[in-house]
């Protein structure tokens, strides 16, 4: 080797050929060490949770005897749902009886695995963390068996802790209950916005449908609620939630539970919503007073043990008579002054603004059935532009501002007058549904009809609207019957001798305290006119008030006082005066219907009955009342006075103050008598046909004057024909049957001891009180009172 050559280069060790690379590999093992590290902690933390939370987990076993909080529901004797109370609306519906496409659409969105996992879906839950890593969309882990841990037994907050319990109570509740049952479970119990729990709750809620009637599109809709309610709800959001439910179904065909076919026809289809005022029937006085009368019973557990409670109404008879009286009652209002706008609002010029601000105030101002809320945009005396609650705008014209033109003068009071931003009423009314502005009426009335053979109420309401005044006045109001307690008086009058031909004098009369037992007192008849003596029959078909008291002065004060109770009224609230005699005593609209009642079943009296079944959530009945006619052990006056005094009453229906029945309905089998009294502060019907009894009422809780031209005949008595015009439909004419004891004279029944010609004959004539017209009279009398 030359020593020219240079040397050659020394080797380079590894150390120093690659630095970076020797720190990477040492980050890297320091990695794996601390990586297996955490894993030994976590699978060391996990088995210590495990080894001590496992053993204090909840005992299950009530969900394999699941008693969910069922509200109760009120039925009608036909079939129909009046109301329902309970914080939590739900149907229990077993797994069996929910159909395919439900259980499908909610496995597809919530847990597609469910029949394939242990109650942990492990690659659920390793899609939900690469989820999250890659920043991807949240998606859920939590299985159904999960989901019902968490519902049944769990809080809300999302901690670790809470996690771990979910995961060993889900495959705690897998080891005990089949996967069956745990669907069933989840699907009765989850809530789903609008107070509903369960998919049967609010199949009906929202669609108005049981569960066998979802098509695929309204189940999907559903199926998206159990995630976020109120975010998903179709009532509230329903762009959100139709968002959600093209996605289900999209899941749906995904997983192959159903066709591209279905697919396409339920993406296109629009689920209709089932409208808030589509209630069957306003039955929400009769709901609340089942309610009540079931409270009494069952107590605390009354609105959670699903009771299913049948009472009496019919529920076409129900909506007739809420339509009757809801009419009557706006009638009378559109004669009223205008009491002014209920609200006013300061409006934007903004559109946009605008709108928001209209929502907001008639957010306050809720539509009343057929009474819609609207803001006025523009007014004047010709014309009013208002928008509804709905977004609707509407214009008002003509006859349509009549009831409120008082509102619309240049020289109304401020507080009254209709102008930009006052919150009004508007209605249709006519033949061709023009908007009408109106007001909500100040006056209450009160409806009810029943069997009179069995008590059975058939139809029941208590006011014009719930919602606005929960007082109801078919039992609660204890108010003056006024005309309409004359036939009581007049039964009375027939057990003393007195017939449809005794004459009585119509002349004036005066009293002293001492007689009235308040203050001298000077009665009037409604007309003010004094027609004098006349028959019986007459007086009463004219309501004559003198000819009332006569009869009643004759009769004996104590006598018809206690004569009364056998129709069912309270003695002490019928002082013993003659004021009596025109109906100055207390009653309530349902005592009247079973006080005219007797009448019609020929002296039989029955108590007012309501409820007819009481069964729990599973069937089981726990009460049975069916509804059986009275017999002679409920006799409360003799079939004779039944008779003649059914008699005297069509001859108001034909010929007196009510005659409008017969010149309505052409028949001759309906009775009744009509009630104005002192002042015009209480407005009455009373009618019967032999099978049916219904009873009017219209005044003010606190009672003030109707109005001077205001009565019985023509406040009460076209709701009572309304009514009737519908029951009609269903009862053939029939006449009651003569008893025996009877006969005719001169074309009238007498009893048969005064057919000869004894019995009271005339009263008031010579201003005397009467006296017997013969010794056989004197002696039938004597016998009446030995009875």
């Amino acid at each position: 080797m030359s020593s020219t050559e240079p040397p050659a280069a020394p080797s380079p060790s590894p150390a120093r050929a690659a630095p970076g690379r020797r720190w990477w590999w040492r980050l890297l093992a320091w990695l794996a060490g601390t990586a297996l590290a955490l894993g030994l902690a976590g699978a060391l933390l996990i088995a210590v949770a495990l080894a001590v939370a496992y053993p204090n987990l909840p005992e299950i076993d009530g969900l394999a005897d699941y008693r969910p909080k069922l509200p109760l529901r009120v039925y009608s004797s036909d079939g129909v749902l009046l109301g329902e109370f309970g914080e939590e609306r739900r149907t229990y519906t077993p797994i069996a009886q929910i159909p395919k496409v439900m259980r499908d659409a909610v496995l597809a969105i919530e847990d597609a695995r469910f029949y394939r996992h242990g109650g942990v879906d492990y690659l659920g839950v390793l899609r939900a963390g690469l989820a999250q890593f890659n920043k991807a969309k949240s998606q859920g882990a939590s299985t159904i068996t999960m989901q019902v841990a968490r519902n049944f037994y769990l809080s809300t907050e999302k901690t670790f802790t809470r996690k771990i319990y979910e995961i060993l109570l889900a495959l705690k509740i897998e080891r005990q209950l089949s996967k069956d049952q745990i669907l069933e479970l989840y699907m009765n119990q989850i809530f789903l916005g609008q107070r509903a729990y369960g998919f049967a709750a609010a199949a009906e809620i929202y669609y108005g449908k049981a569960l066998k009637d979802l098509s695929v599109a309204e189940a999907a809709m559903l199926a998206g609620l159990p995630q976020a309610p109120s975010a998903y709800n179709p009532v509230s959001n329903p762009q959100r939630a139709k968002r959600r439910q093209q996605y289900i179904i999209d899941r749906m065909e995904a997983n192959g539970f159903i066709t591209e076919e279905q697919a396409e026809r339920a993406r296109a289809e629009t689920p209709k919503l089932r409208a808030p005022t589509e209630a069957a029937v306003h039955a929400e006085f009769v709901t609340e007073t089942v309610r009540q009368l079931v409270a009494s019973q069952y107590g605390a557990d009354t609105t959670t043990r699903g009771l299913n409670v049948t009472i009496t109404i019919d529920s076409t008879d129900q909506a007739a008579a809420y339509r009757a009286l809801r009419r009557g009652l706006l009638d009378y209002e559109r004669r009223q002054h205008y009491r002014g706008p209920e609200d006013f609002v300061e409006l934007p010029k903004d559109a946009a603004a605008l709108d928001t601000r209209i929502a907001e105030a008639l957010a306050e101002h809720p539509d009343n059935d057929e009474l819609k809320a609207a803001v006025v945009l523009e007014a004047s005396a010709r014309k009013v532009v208002a928008v509804l609650q709905s977004g609707e705008q509407i214009t008002v014209t003509g006859d349509g501002l009549k009831p409120v033109a008082s509102g619309l003068a240049d020289k109304a009071e401020p507080q009254k007058q209709i102008r930009r931003g006052a919150v009004v009423r508007a209605t249709r009314s006519g033949a061709k549904g023009e908007w009408t502005l109106t007001q909500l009426p100040e006056v209450e009335g009160a409806f009810v009809a029943l069997d009179p053979r069995t008590g059975a109420i058939r139809a029941l309401v208590g006011g014009f609207d719930f919602g606005k005044n929960k007082f109801n006045h078919v039992t609660q109001a204890w108010r003056q019957p006024g005309s309409s307690f004359k036939p009581f008086i007049y039964s009375a009058a027939l057990e003393k001798g007195f017939t449809p031909m005794t004459v009585v004098n119509d002349a004036p009369l005066f009293f002293d305290a001492g007689t009235t037992g308040s203050q001298p007192w000077e009665p009037k008849n409604y007309d003010g006119k004094f027609e004098g003596p006349m028959p019986l029959k007459t007086a009463l078909a004219k309501s004559k008030n003198m000819v009332s008291i006569r009869v009643l002065q004759s009769t004996g004060v104590k006598f018809a006082q206690d004569w009364v109770t056998r129709f069912g009224f309270e003695a002490d609230k019928h002082p013993a005066y003659l004021t009596m005699a025109l109906g100055a005593g207390s009653v309530t609209p349902l005592q009247m219907a079973s006080a005219y009642g007797v009448f019609a079943t020929g002296g039989l009296r029955s108590q007012p009955a309501l409820i007819t079944r009481i069964a729990d959530a599973k069937g089981r009945v726990l009460l049975q009342a069916p509804m059986a006619a009275a017999d002679e052990s409920a006799r409360a006056i003799d079939a004779r006075n039944a008779y003649v005094m059914t008699q005297l009453m069509g001859e108001v229906t034909r010929a007196g103050t009510a005659a409008k029945v017969y010149q309505t309905f052409k028949r001759l089998d309906l009775y009744g008598k009509t009630g104005t009294t002192n002042d015009s502060m209480d407005a009455w019907f009373a009618g019967f046909q032999p099978n049916l009894v219904a009873v009017v009422w219209i005044g003010y809780d606190t009672p003030r004057k109707l109005g001077d031209r205001e009565t019985g005949g023509g406040l009460a008595l076209p709701v009572w024909i309304e009514f009737m015009q519908h029951a009609l439909k269903k009862l053939p004419e029939q006449q009651p049957p003569v008893p025996d004891g009877l006969m005719q004279r001169g074309g009238d029944w007498v009893f048969e001891e005064f057919g000869s010609g004894g019995g009271v004959s005339s009263v008031g004539l010579d201003d005397k009180l009467p006296q017997p017209a013969s010794e056989d009279e004197k002696k039938g009398i004597l016998d009446l009172f030995k009875r």
